[in-house]
């Protein structure tokens, strides 16, 4: 998949003299010992990172960590010290005002923790103030936010002032301004931390669901890791100003590239990230209407099983028929198998689902549930005895997390 923004080497040092640190910094020196040795803080230490098209990168971290620099770098509100920064293409290291200028207009849009909002101008007001700035018409940016708006639930909204809103729904209004001038990327620093936690959940849904029509690249960052594991397609976690790990979810939570990340993520409840496809196994299949009942019951005897899961010709799930009712069949005379096929206590899923919500299926099916692609294709299945283990190791996770605590 093609980048939408690739970060080399970059470093942002704080203080005079700058350049003064990069000695010691090579040298592997702490960011308290330059500090120290020469008045300049470490903002960001090397940083490297690829965002992809259309997805949501989470960079996380505790205060300190560099998160909110690295954001503010990428669009130059903050000038970097060293390293290239990539838009598509193009470094925008190498741009003067004039085309940095351009290109936070038209490519990039933010989005702050404390709303920004100007209390005096109403809310399709504010969303179209920087298609205002930037000299769009005033019919046109008029149509843009009201479009903006309804796109992020707004719709009637407005000409209603900021403060007779919900801080959810001032948020929103924050959002439908990033979107009026229809940016290829949004950069969400903190947006969701100064609110109440079941707003913060509920707009965490809705910024999934939008960005499941509108489909940007989508910078976020957070101190949160529930947070981060519930966004992001991938998450770099920082400390110190270095880049520590970047992975997927269930990157972060199953392989942790050090104690400093592990202890970032012991507390987390597994079960609501690892996904089906991380403990699924290969299913016992055959395929109609080349394979009849002879065939099914072969393949049954040899791997053990008492039934199989029976595919059509583009290998799309038809069901499952067991042994009972091959051998049944067979002595019958009979060869297509489409009569004993069953859905009947069969469960589906897909890769992605988390095994926290397999677990009433597995209670209630006969059988292991089959893991389905987009298409309806069968890509593995998952047994009860897995998804119970995995439940077990989660909690034992958490009992020796208390017991150090």
């Amino acid at each position: 998949m093609e980048n939408s923004i690739t970060v080399k080497n970059l470093f942002k040092v704080f203080g005079k003299n700058p350049e003064n640190t990069f000695p010691l910094i090579e040298k592997g020196h702490t960011k308290n010992e330059i500090l120290e040795k020469t008045g300049c803080t470490i903002g960001i230490n090397d940083a490297s990172f690829e965002v992809k098209k259309k997805e949501v990168f989470v960079i996380m971290g505790l205060s300190g960590s560099g998160k909110s620099t690295v954001l503010r770098c990428l669009n130059r509100l903050i000038e970097p010290t060293r390293g290239e920064i990539y838009i598509g293409d193009t470094n925008i290291m190498e741009m003067d005002e004039e085309q940095l200028l351009k290109v936070r207009r038209e490519k990039m849009s933010m989005v702050f923790q404390n709303f920004g909002l100007f209390p005096h101008r109403t809310v399709a007001n504010n969303v179209e103030y920087g298609l205002e700035i930037g000299g769009m018409e005033k019919e046109k940016r008029r149509k843009k936010a009201y479009e903006a708006l309804e796109t992020v639930g707004l719709k009637g909204y407005e000409e209603q002032m900021p403060g007779e809103l919900s801080g959810g729904m001032q948020q929103r209004v924050g959002l439908a301004r990033a979107l009026a001038n229809e940016p290829e990327i949004l950069l969400m620093d903190e947006a969701f931390s100064a609110l109440d936690p079941l707003i913060r959940s509920d707009m965490q849904d809705e910024l999934l669901e939008l960005q499941s029509r509108v489909h940007k690249t989508i910078v976020f960052i957070t101190h949160d890791l529930d947070e981060a594991l519930k966004l992001g397609d991938r998450i770099a976690i920082m400390k110190d100003g270095y880049v520590v790990q970047i992975g997927t979810p269930e990157d972060i939570l199953t392989e942790p590239a050090d104690d400093y990340v592990k202890a970032f993520v012991q507390n987390v409840d597994r079960t609501k990230i690892i996904t089906a496809a991380s403990i699924m196994r290969k299913a016992p299949t055959i395929q109609i209407p080349k394979d009849g009942p002879s065939v099914a019951t072969r393949k049954m005897e040899k791997v053990g099983v008492s039934t199989i899961y029976v595919l059509d010709e583009d290998r799309k799930l038809k069901g499952i028929a067991t042994i009972d009712d091959a051998v049944k069949l067979h002595n019958e005379g009979g060869k297509d198998l489409s009569s004993v096929i069953s859905t009947e206590d069969m469960e589906t899923t897909t890769p992605e689902t988390p095994i926290a919500h397999l677990l009433s299926k597995t209670i209630t099916s006969k059988y292991p549930i089959a893991v389905l692609d987009e298409e309806g294709k069968l890509v593995g299945i998952v047994d009860r005895a897995s998804i119970l283990a995995e439940i077990d190791l989660n909690l034992s996770s958490i009992e020796e997390m208390n017991e150090a605590s």
